[in-house]
């Protein structure tokens, strides 16, 4: 008998499963049709009878009927959490040590043990903050890869930051002092790290990457930084 419950609970669970695959396909094909882009995946929340769909690296949400078309952000006011940003941040995580950490300019605060990445622009404004904020942290290395998105200039002060005898040094004289260095006319890897942002989808500066590979999309005050770091096994 026991052996009977279980065979039939599994055979409703499986029925369950495969009515929400094919709802998750209607859904989908019917977006595609509606909107002319192709949508990357589908999956059923837990919030409305709301349905995730993933475009172009963003989260956009359907009804099931998928006669609407909902852009922003799920907030859960018991918990205060941002559903939508957590869902981003774990879809868009990269395993950490496929950086190629050998093109950024790397800082050692301390013993250097807490480690993340950063990609950044010499005339970003929050760049520019978060570097100021993140000058008193310790205890950490911080690799910067130097992604010239705004303009020429960009491009121009991310050679010579690369050139300089000392990067991480010329690096806080730029952007936390506003000292630039003198002009460089070595060899960069600005091609490199730009085509790196596009494997990642990185879309602006700054992005921070976790050594968890948890990606921190913007200038996030270090209070929550250090909470993160802090948070890693």
């Amino acid at each position: 008998m026991l052996k009977q419950i279980i065979s039939s609970a599994c055979l409703v669970l499986l029925l369950a499963a495969g009515a929400v695959q094919a709802d998750e396909a209607k859904v989908k094909q019917a977006v595609e049709a509606a909107i002319g882009e192709k949508v990357e995946g589908v999956r059923k929340t837990n919030v409305l009878g709301l349905y995730e769909l993933r475009i172009g690296g963003d989260i956009l949400y359907a009804d099931e009927k998928a006669n609407y078309l909902i852009t922003g952000n799920i907030i859960d006011l018991k918990t205060r959490q941002n559903l939508t940003q957590e869902r981003l941040s774990k879809l868009s995580a990269i395993k950490f040590s496929d950086l190629p950490l050998d093109l950024a300019v790397k800082t050692v605060k301390g013993d250097g043990k807490r480690v993340f990445a950063t990609f950044e622009d010499p005339n970003c404004g929050y760049c520019k903050k978060l570097a100021k904020d993140m000058a008193g942290m310790n205890n950490v290395t911080i690799y910067t890869f130097l992604l010239p998105i705004l303009s020429q200039d960009s491009a121009v002060k991310s050679r010579a930051v690369w050139c300089a005898a000392d990067r991480a040094k010329a690096w806080s004289d730029l952007m936390v002092n506003g000292t630039a260095p003198a002009a460089g006319t070595c060899e960069a890897p600005i091609e490199k790290v730009l085509a790196l942002a596009q494997k990642y989808n990185i879309r602006g500066t700054p992005t921070i990457f976790l050594s968890s590979g948890e990606r921190i999309p913007g200038a996030v005050p270090v209070a929550q930084l250090e909470q993160k770091l802090a948070q890693i096994k």
